[in-house]
């Protein structure tokens, strides 16, 4: 590849489709040397051996990913019964175990039962951190860290096929939720043993994998087609309500200072933008009817 190409000013979010095999890290240098973008970053780190929806942030866009952090996130997962993973998931040590026989109907309700809220301890084999160290690092060295338990929220999780005692569902969940572990808790219900064999990302907040291309497809558009490709930055944060600026409060805005509002809003974040609709950033309504901001994008507004 050549270095020495102009790297360019780009903004926006790409939704790509991770293959299998791929780090984040690697598809995401992949797609910045394809556009020769001078910033960029992956939100929502995708393991490996998982495949499925990795939003690119552009530029701007960057200042904005972590409020797609929080955003629910749907995944199709197999889980085999009957083998023991020492990491989770298929690149673990195996171990086989009993089987129990097992009907539908019971499947059924012990998947509803991980519906709502919840407490899952973090697996050793992830990237969470111990003193600066990843605790898979730590992990592949013989070294077990206790780790503290969080709350998760599982809005929806239903059953998509059962055959050869491989499980396939369709999860939805809050962010910090490790499906590896969902996996082996859901065996364990069962009274079996078991492990992730795969792991699809589909959804995150109102993103789609129907909206998301191919680094493959991405590389052989043209230049023109390529930023086609590209979605505004402002759908990084949709999920807020949207406010209309006069000119006069853009100015205020852009230089930092309060605006108190003639009406009565809610106070809540709001997605900032121009008469012309443009996007600004994002600011906060206080208990004072008084708009602050939150994050600004730096590019000129006309």
């Amino acid at each position: 590849m050549n270095e020495n190409r102009k790297k360019l000013e780009i903004s926006g979010l790409l939704l790509i489709d991770k293959p299998l095999g791929f780090s984040s890290n690697q598809a995401l240098s992949k797609i910045k040397w394809i556009f020769s973008a001078k910033k960029a970053g992956h939100t929502g780190t995708l393991d490996p051996l998982a495949t499925g929806l990795l939003p690119i942030c552009f530029g701007e866009a960057t200042k904005f990913s972590s409020h797609l952090l929080n955003s629910e996130k749907t995944y199709e997962a197999s889980i085999k019964l009957g083998w023991k993973s020492s990491t989770g998931d298929a690149e673990g040590k195996l171990t086989e175990s009993k089987i129990i026989s097992l009907s539908l109907e019971k499947l059924q309700k012990e998947l509803k039962s991980f519906i709502g809220l919840s407490k899952q301890t973090p697996p050793m084999f992830s990237a969470l951190k111990y003193n600066g160290q990843p605790l898979y690092k730590l992990a592949r060295e013989g070294v077990k860290i206790e780790r503290q338990e969080r709350e998760i929220d599982i809005s929806k999780l239903i059953l998509l096929n059962y055959s050869k005692n491989i499980i396939k569902i369709e999860v939805t969940c809050s962010k910090g939720t490790y499906i590896r572990t969902l996996a082996e808790d859901i065996a364990n219900k069962l009274g079996m043993e078991g492990y992730l064999t795969e792991l699809r990302r589909t959804k995150i907040g109102k993103l789609n994998i129907n909206e998301a291309f191919s680094i493959e497809n991405i590389s052989t558009l043209s230049s023109d087609k390529r930023k086609s490709c590209i979605k505004p930055t402002e759908v990084l944060v949709d999920r807020y309500p949207k406010l209309s600026l006069l000119d006069s409060e853009v100015d205020f805005i852009k230089n930092g200072q309060p605006i108190k509002l003639k009406k009565k809003l809610n106070t809540e974040i709001y997605t900032l933008f121009t008469k012309s609709k443009v996007f600004i950033g994002l600011g906060e309504i206080d208990s004072n009817n008084l708009l602050k901001v939150v994050r600004l994008i730096s590019t000129n507004i006309n």
